[in-house]
């Protein structure tokens, strides 16, 4: 069916609040598993997955680690503070979002809460120019730890903005994965919290092999399309690295006929920005809408994504608009949790149907 250019309004559903999930299910492959790489599509638990892959196939993983990037502060006249770090610079720097009343001139130093007296947090200007939306400061405390550290030390799980509850130890461990490695991410591959060590296990003796990439998953994954016309969205940028095992992996699985399986859609955009740029290390804007003519991925796991997310834009382009639109009515027909701390589906890659017109916004960055 012949479908004009989309709009922003396309990728909106309504979604009953009891079905956003505030907690995860107590056991991380016991959550529900939208399969809809078969017709008609099953309903199936997660650690079914094995079940559903062949010898062969190659699940990507994203292996980013959340960093304890929310902080909580006050100035000098005593207002209070909240910052959330996006990243970590050099010398001990920092760009970060910051939440006050009234902004603090340059140069001001803000006292950060925290064991042993915080830490102080020096403003230096914005980041990544001198007009950015981000604030660099120096962090320092008397023992010279570094920004990893304090975080560490100090900071707490920066939970997205739709579950209610403060962060607590548990979230610690489940708003993590569990082969985290690179510290980075201010929120969570959240396709990949389904799986467990027993989950990875069953898949290698099945025969599935998996390799990794890392993006740091930055704080942009929660904002809002603002713009009714997609082209008028400015995507954020994220820093992207695909290690040569896995660039070894992925062509291997392609050569022998195997199926390359995304765990999430910041593993696709990883993935397909190597494949549009060539590059397999840098800065990524890639914006991915109904049209886009997908390279190495074949399969993917992925929760359940926000209204008018780019996200949703992302899924409705890999399974096709139509089908995306049936999984939600019927994944809302059946109580499934959404979100970070939600449920999962598995989607086959649809062919890009004729007369879509498609929205690439693929886009290098030197960052600053």
């Amino acid at each position: 069916m012949f479908r004009p250019r989309f709009t922003l309004s396309d990728f909106d559903f309504d979604l009953p609040q009891h079905l956003i999930a505030q907690f995860p299910s107590a056991e991380r492959s016991a959550s529900r598993l939208f399969d809809a790489s078969v017709s008609p599509p099953q309903h199936r638990v997660f650690k079914a997955l094995p079940d559903l892959l062949r010898e062969g196939d190659l699940l990507v993983f994203n292996d980013t680690r959340v960093l304890h990037a929310r902080l909580f502060g006050e100035k000098a006249s005593g207002g209070k503070v909240e910052l959330l770090v996006e990243r970590v610079l050099e010398g001990n720097q920092v760009a970060a979002h910051m939440r006050v009343s009234k902004k603090p001139e340059v140069g001001s130093t803000l006292r950060m809460a925290g064991p042993d007296g915080g830490f102080s947090a020096t403003l230096l200007g914005r980041w990544p120019s001198p007009e950015g939306p981000l604030f660099r400061l120096v962090l320092a405390n008397d023992r010279g730890d570094n920004p990893y550290r304090l975080m560490e030390q100090c900071g707490h799980v920066p939970l997205p903005p739709y579950i209610t509850h403060a962060d607590s130890e548990s979230d610690a461990q489940r708003y993590q994965t569990v082969f985290a490695r690179h510290p980075g991410a201010v929120a969570a591959p959240t396709a990949a919290l389904h799986f467990d060590q027993h989950l990875l296990d069953t898949l290698q003796a099945r025969g599935v092999n998996t390799a990794f990439v890392t993006l740091h998953v930055g704080a942009g994954t929660f904002q809002p399309v603002k713009t009714e016309n997609l082209e008028d969205h400015q995507m954020h940028s994220e820093w992207y690295d695909i290690p040569p095992e896995t660039q070894r992996a992925v062509q291997a699985c392609k050569e022998r006929g195997g199926r390359v399986v995304a765990v999430g859609t910041t593993t696709v955009r990883t993935l397909e920005s190597w494949a549009q740029n060539g590059q397999t290390q840098g800065e990524t804007r890639i914006f991915i809408t109904p049209g886009f003519a997908f390279t190495h991925v074949d399969l993917l796991v992925t929760n359940f994504h926000l209204p008018k997310s780019t996200l949703m834009m992302l899924v409705s382009a890999f399974a096709g608009y139509d089908e995306i639109k049936s999984i939600y009515r019927e994944a809302i027909n059946r109580e499934y949790r959404f979100f970070s701390y939600g449920d999962a589906m598995l989607l086959t890659r649809k062919d890009q149907q004729p007369g879509t017109q498609p929205i690439q916004q693929i886009q290098q960055t030197a960052m600053e």
